[in-house]
């Protein structure tokens, strides 16, 4: 049967209604999510199924590479299945349903096999045909159509991701390390792109674009429908890494589905593992996991910072183990194409933590300094509203970093506060209560390019983020209240008043120590063989407007009309 999208969801969310009593909530993911995939791949391939099978025949004999070429060839696809079952010949056989899935599962091309291996499918089979659900299942997922015709490519990613969302709650899964709304995305790939028209123009130009925390590779087929949509003729190769072997192999079929090359959707730990060595890209997106802990790469990502340092990713510093969003930063920095070679441009989601967690001389500062004063990359930065993520309602912000600004931008750095630009839905969706239309994606980009102070937008030097913490010191005195002194005549610090100042760097030290220390510790002095330098972005400090109080008097008019109309109605009810 043809259904929309919101029905197939709900269609395949009701399969799950077979598996209580026998399997757990968390574990249902791991069931229907492989099985949509499999019905997605077997409606795709329906049409040249007999073509396949007749160039298997054909091809019987000649070399692995001829053989798979033909194949894909006759296909129409990268992939395709030489079992002479599909799903719906399966049911025709329920006694064997098992064997039979097992054979339909084998008969896929390499890459579409590994998906259904990460997926740990073959287990699956087994844990079902013991509970006597297998056929049910398979004879279920055959009453829908999700073939191309009636869901598209883009729909078919918006399930998966509806389907991964519900089943991550249902977990207690952290929804977010797995993918981001669709319009956050489209706003992150309109900045993107927004400021590269002279590179993505040029004609038959190549695109690459990555995402080492790829998920589903949503992000990936947005950019590329965005960039196919603008710039017919830019051809875009897709490359992502995912951890996650559930999200990598649907990630890996949906690439598989749209035509990319599989190989370059990557298993494995991004940080530990990098895949595509070498590689330079002039896009990336990414949604790294917000706030969680980097400890089970600690030993690797440590040795790379202290045995390679600049030579390797991490040689700015390491942030705390207890958030690793930078560490995706500085690795996503490594992978941009040179300025020379026409520049790298990145747009990633982090939330508040990163913008100014950690003093200065910290691993958090150090990495700021790098972004932003040494290397000059951070271009713009954009608050979103709250209550926009499908797991969280706290603060989220793109970054979009750029190893070629434009000559009016360098050295600058844009705030562009659009927390208050959104669009209540009429159904939340997790914590997701609010949403960008494509007008308001339209309007934060032009904001965007327009590159002006505004009530939303500010402009500031990379500079007015830096500051130097100054230890201030007071002199220790005995019981009589005399000062101390050392060997040298010099008095002794009091450890117990001892102070630290952050000045801001545009500011001159003595000056600003003669004019806001002083005054109130004459005797104070400054230790400047302990100075620190740091950066941080306070940014809702630069958009906060203050609200006057209102005055007593008019307080005090408000809470005497309160008790009269109280007692009004007291009084009414005879009490």
């Amino acid at each position: 049967m043809t259904m929309n999208h919101q029905s197939i969801v709900a269609f395949i969310w009701s399969v799950a209604d077979l598996l209580r009593g026998d399997y757990k909530q968390h574990e249902y993911g791991d069931i229907i999510l492989p099985f949509t995939v499999l019905r997605r791949l077997d409606c795709v391939l329906a049409e040249t199924k007999d073509q396949v099978l007749e160039a298997d025949r054909l091809t019987a004999g000649m070399t692995d590479d001829l053989v798979d070429f033909q194949l894909k060839n006759a296909s129409g696809f990268p992939f395709y299945n030489t079992s002479r079952y599909t799903m719906d010949k399966l049911r025709a056989d329920p006694g064997n349903i098992a064997a039979n899935l097992g054979d339909y599962v084998r008969g896929f091309s390499p890459d579409a096999l590994d998906v259904f291996e990460k997926f740990d499918f073959f287990a699956r089979i087994d844990s079902l045909d013991a509970n006597n659900l297998l056929f049910q299942i398979v004879d279920k997922f055959c009453t829908v159509d999700l073939g191309p015709k009636a869901v598209s490519d883009v729909e078919m990613g918006n399930i998966y991701e509806n389907l991964l969302r519900r089943f991550s709650e249902m977990s207690n899964e952290t929804a977010g390390e797995h993918f981001s709304p669709r319009d956050g995305v489209e706003l992150a790939v309109d900045l993107l792109i927004a400021g590269a028209s002279a590179d993505l123009s040029r004609g038959d130009k190549v695109v690459k674009v990555y995402d080492p925390c790829a998920g589903t590779g949503g992000a990936l087929s947005i950019f590329k429908d965005r960039v196919n949509e603008y710039y017919p003729n830019a051809d875009v190769y897709c490359y992502g890494q995912e951890l996650n072997a559930a999200t990598f192999a649907t990630c890996k079929a949906d690439m598989l589905l749209r035509g990319g090359e599989a190989g370059n959707i990557a298993f494995g730990n991004t940080l530990t593992e990098p895949a595509f060595a070498g590689e330079e890209f002039g896009y990336q997106i990414s949604n790294p996991p917000y706030g969680v802990d980097w400890k089970k790469s600690k030993r690797e990502v440590e040795d790379e910072y202290k045995n390679e340092g600049f030579k390797g990713r991490f040689g700015a510093g390491l942030p705390r183990v207890s958030d690793g969003q930078l560490l995706f930063i500085e690795h996503m920095v490594s992978k941009m194409r040179p300025a020379g070679l026409g520049g790298g441009r990145i747009a990633v989601f982090m939330n508040g933590s990163p913008l100014f967690t950690g003093a200065a001389g910290s691993g958090e500062s150090n990495i700021r300094k790098w972004l932003l004063h040494d290397l000059d990359l951070v271009e713009a930065i954009v608050a979103m509203p709250n209550d926009f993520f499908y797991n969280t309602g706290i603060a989220t912000y793109i970054w979009v970093l750029n190893n070629s600004k434009p000559a009016e931008r360098r050295g600058k750095v844009q705030l562009i506060n659009a927390n208050g630009v959104f669009t209540k839905m009429r159904k939340s969706l997790g914590s997701k209560r609010n949403e960008l239309n494509a007008e308001q994606i339209r309007a934060i980009v032009q904001e965007y390019t327009a590159f002006e102070e505004t009530k939303t937008s500010k402009i500031f030097d990379v500079d007015d983020f830096g500051y130097t913490t100054v230890t201030v010191e007071r002199p220790l005195r005995d019981e009589h209240g005399e000062i101390e002194t050392d060997r040298k005549g010099r008095p002794k610090p009091d450890t117990s008043l001892r102070d630290t100042e952050n000045i801001p760097l545009k500011q001159d030290i003595d000056e600003y120590f003669e004019r806001e220390v002083k005054p109130y510790a004459p005797d104070a002095w400054m230790d400047r063989k302990k100075d620190k330098v740091g950066y941080e972005i306070p940014f809702t400090r630069y958009f906060y407007e203050y609200t006057p109080l209102r005055p007593s008097m008019t307080i005090l008019d408000d809470i005497r009309s309160l008790e009269a109309s109280i007692a009004d109605s007291l009084a009414k009810v005879g009490l």
